[in-house]
């Protein structure tokens, strides 16, 4: 099947770790004809992503840059039109989680880390590449949000509450560009053995293998397919949707 994706240009943010979805999606897209810009808050992570992207064939460059800075976010976005004149794909993978542990003991700083980088980075992105978008009548965004965000578990938490506002904020998004022949969707990864999350992996096991119908965790892979569908000529009829990738975590 081809995809259509030949050529296309696409930015994806918090692509520097070696074994998270950012690279996975990068590395995806590139195999299937499209040049990456490849965004981290370390370099060198990036860099090494970018590497393999342009080992693959592509075009890439690799950029330096914290999104939940507007500034830092803009000057990104106005290198990778320098070097590439248009971004016809957007994912939003940037993302973090930060446990404070019982809920009378949060920090308000601890509240800002996840607000500010799971919702903010991704609505700075938005505004950055949404003008050149609808200029030209094409584009593509992916939200990452989380599985996290349909399940109920004790406690409270900002990482939980960050996702549910990325669902919110992808249909109302979605709604609003739809005409401008943009589409937007989420994919909701369900948990997965990446340095995103600090639990020992056997920890994950023992937890989350009893709740998982398919018996594994999400690969890097599994969101990289995904992404790419969603983003590609073929899916152009889903619009403003929440894809849970999770193994059956959250069909009930």
């Amino acid at each position: 099947m081809d995809l259509g994706l030949k050529d296309k240009v696409a930015l994806v943010t918090g692509a520097g770790s070696q074994i998270g979805f950012g690279k996975a999606i990068a590395l995806t897209l590139a195999r299937e004809g499209c040049d990456v810009i490849v965004n981290a808050l370390h370099i060198e992570g990036a860099q090494k992503t970018s590497d393999e992207v342009a080992a693959l064939g592509r075009k890439s460059i690799a950029i330096k840059a914290d999104v939940t800075k507007k500034a830092e976010v803009d000057e990104m976005f106005k290198k990778a039109l320098a070097e590439f004149g248009r971004i016809d794909i957007l994912v939003n993978n940037a993302g973090a989680m930060h446990m404070g542990g019982f809920f009378l003991n949060q920090k308000e700083e601890t509240w800002d880390k996840d607000l500010n980088l799971n919702i903010k980075g991704t609505m700075f992105c938005c505004q950055a590449v949404l003008p050149g978008m609808m200029e030209r009548k094409y584009g593509k965004i992916i939200n990452i949000t989380s599985s996290v965000a349909k399940q109920s578990f004790p406690g409270v938490s900002t990482y939980g509450m960050s996702k549910a506002a990325m669902y919110v904020f992808t249909r109302g998004l979605a709604k609003m560009v739809i005409s401008q022949g943009i589409t937007v969707n989420s994919v909701a990864p369900g948990w997965s053995i990446t340095n995103f999350d600090k639990t020992d992996p056997e920890e994950l096991l023992k937890r989350f293998i009893p709740e998982t119908p398919i018996g594994r965790g999400a690969t890097p892979q599994d969101i990289a397919n995904t992404v790419t569908f969603l983003v590609s000529d073929v899916s152009e009829d889903i619009v403003g949707q929440i894809i849970c990738v999770d193994g059956g975590c959250t069909m009930q």
